[in-house]
């Protein structure tokens, strides 16, 4: 599938690409419009076949493929490179000076390169002794709030002889404009969103008007905010619309299947025929897989579990037309994301 800015149906089947869910488009073919904005948990290939100068360029190219999803079986992706692009990871502006640099000529068998180990020390820089890196123990999690789904990690590790305890870490990320952020995940992520939406009321009000749900989450990553990286640290079960509202308004998340239960108890449908209350069911058990754009997708009536009840013309009968299959979709939403 092309997916390209001059290309419309290309760029319509961009959701159903990066959705995990979603058997077809296998291969995207694209320049710039997956460089960045763009979660594909599951890309497992990256074919490079343009020159890339820039270094920011080149690691949002490749952070496309670096998302794990272990429900998928997607733990490592592969780079084909035919520009040898990929000689910037040996850019000591990429990561620092390389670990570890393997060359192989097309003849050479890599297949078990992966198990390589490099035994060359590691030595202090001042002293010129050895580091002996200690082994980490299995984490020690204990729950600190229920209501807020904190959780705090004590993982102990021995230091010359010595048991401490790891309280508090901090980890770096890599932010769009190609800084470092060297502040905490969660407080990066607040600062950013109420910069744009000063208050929960504010943020509510954005996203139950947005004609498309998918365009403020674009718009907050265009500004830095990194889901895929608070997806890993709170959990990949929660829609970006929880991840918002529990990061910066400290408001307690419900996973994509607890909200999706919730309209479903609500019996808010029960006006519609048998077929047309199974087209809703089938929407809520697509949202509780793969979340908003999903629903927002327009050829979602042609995937999987859908496209199994009828052809597109039956179910949007069902509902009376495509006006009121459109407004249907509209009130669903809108019930899925009632504050309970």
């Amino acid at each position: 599938m092309q997916i390209t800015g001059d290309n419309e149906e290309g760029k319509r089947h961009l959701d159903a690409f990066i959705s995990p869910t979603e058997l077809y488009p296998v291969i995207a073919t694209t320049s710039k419009l997956m460089t960045t904005g763009v979660d594909a948990q599951t890309c497992k290939l990256i074919v490079l076949d343009s020159n890339i100068g820039s270094m920011t360029e080149f690691k949002q190219i490749i952070g496309r493929g670096t998302r794990i999803n272990e429900d998928f079986g997607k733990h490592y992706f592969t780079i084909m490179d035919f520009r040898n692009v990929t000689a910037l990871f040996a850019d000591k502006d990429f990561d620092g000076d390389p670990v570890r640099v393997k060359e192989a000529s097309e003849t050479d068998d890599i297949s078990d390169a992966e198990n390589e180990t490099d035994d060359t020390p590691v030595t202090d820089d001042l002293t010129g002794d050895e580091i002996v890196f200690p082994q980490v123990e299995k984490p020690d999690v204990s729950i600190l709030s229920e209501d807020k789904a904190e959780y705090q990690v004590r993982r102990k590790v021995t230091i010359n002889g010595v048991e401490v305890t790891v309280i508090k870490e901090r980890v770096q990320y890599m932010g769009d404009d190609g800084k470092i952020i060297t502040e905490s995940l969660r407080d990066y992520t607040r600062k950013n969103i109420r910069t744009t939406y000063a208050s929960l009321d504010s943020f509510l009000t954005s996203w139950m008007q947005a004609d498309r749900k998918c365009a403020i989450v674009e718009e907050l990553e265009q500004q830095g905010v990194i889901f895929a990286a608070l997806n890993e640290e709170i959990g990949s079960a929660f829609d970006p619309f929880d991840l918002i509202c529990h990061v910066a308004y400290d408001q307690k998340p419900l996973t994509r299947k607890e909200r999706a239960d919730q309209v479903k108890k609500r019996d808010y449908f029960t006006k519609y025929g048998d077929f047309a209350r199974k087209v809703i069911n089938a929407l809520l058990d697509k949202y509780a897989d793969g979340g908003a754009l999903d629903l927002e997708n327009p050829e979602i009536i042609r995937l999987d579990p859908l496209s199994k009840l009828g052809s597109p013309v039956e179910i949007i009968r069902a509902f009376g037309g495509k006006p009121a299959y459109d407004a249907v979709i509209h009130t669903l939403t809108d019930e899925l994301y009632k504050i309970a």
